[in-house]
């Protein structure tokens, strides 16, 4: 297998949103990991390329190769799990699928900044789905630690999107 068809496999396993594919012929044994674990923050794609009759040597580790990754995987992703410092935080998550907005129009300002306090049934975004403008709501009453989603990205079900210090 030649270089051209591994790049060729290697973006076609990030278009198809696959987290790892094995691929075992009569000669090569290649496995193929993206960055979509969430144990790693980067979305590096790792092949690791075996020949079938050698065993692997002891200091031989795969290496990491630069892949496109989808542009829509990308911008729905979650950020990194919380570190330690944010598990003192609220986690504000999406309640639907669709895309984020922080302010009710282009021309208007943002519903809440980082550092504003919310109430309980502040809005704090408004979520596009379907046609349809569905304002999100805060349950916790806190101040606003971090915003972790993009002005008019897109975002699923269960993304975090706020962080909010309840203290």
């Amino acid at each position: 297998m030649d270089l051209k068809e591994i790049q060729s496999l290697i973006k076609f396993v990030a278009k198809s949103g696959a987290s790892e594919v094995k691929l075992e012929m009569e000669d090569v044994k290649i496995t193929i990991r993206t960055g979509d674990d969430e144990k790693r923050s980067d979305n590096t794609t790792y092949v690791q390329q075996i020949p079938v009759n050698q065993p692997m040597q002891q200091g031989m580790a795969p290496q990491p190769v630069a892949a496109p990754a989808p542009a829509a995987a990308d911008a729905g992703q979650a950020p990194a799990a919380a570190t330690e410092d944010d598990s003192k935080y609220i986690t504000i998550k999406s309640p639907i699928i669709g895309t984020f907005y922080r302010r009710p129009s282009p021309d208007k300002p943002n519903f809440k900044e980082v550092g504003d306090t919310v109430a309980v049934g502040d809005v704090l975004c408004i979520i596009e789905a379907m046609k349809l403008f569905n304002e999100i709501e805060s349950e916790v009453s806190g101040k606003i630690v971090k915003v972790l989603a993009d002005e008019s990205s897109p975002v699923e079900f269960d993304q975090p999107l706020f962080l909010v210090d309840p203290s």
